[in-house]
């Protein structure tokens, strides 16, 4: 289960957007998103490239934290 650190998150509608956008993911399920500590968590299949979930997060404007 990865778990990424992600910055630039501050409400409920941040956490929102991160998690519609990993829910959107084919091949993530599973997927936690909390505002404390600021991180996300699912659930991936082998196919997932972290690389490419990373950048789709940082075009809805987070950072993911390597």
């Amino acid at each position: 289960m990865p778990i990424l650190k992600i910055s630039g998150m501050s409400c409920a509608h941040c956490t929102g957007s991160v998690t519609k956008l990993l829910q959107a993911t084919p091949g993530i399920s599973n997927v936690s998103v909390t505002l404390t500590p600021g991180q996300a968590s699912f659930d991936a299949t082998p196919e997932v490239k972290l690389d490419q979930v990373k950048e789709a997060i940082r075009k809805i404007g987070f950072d993911p934290q390597d």
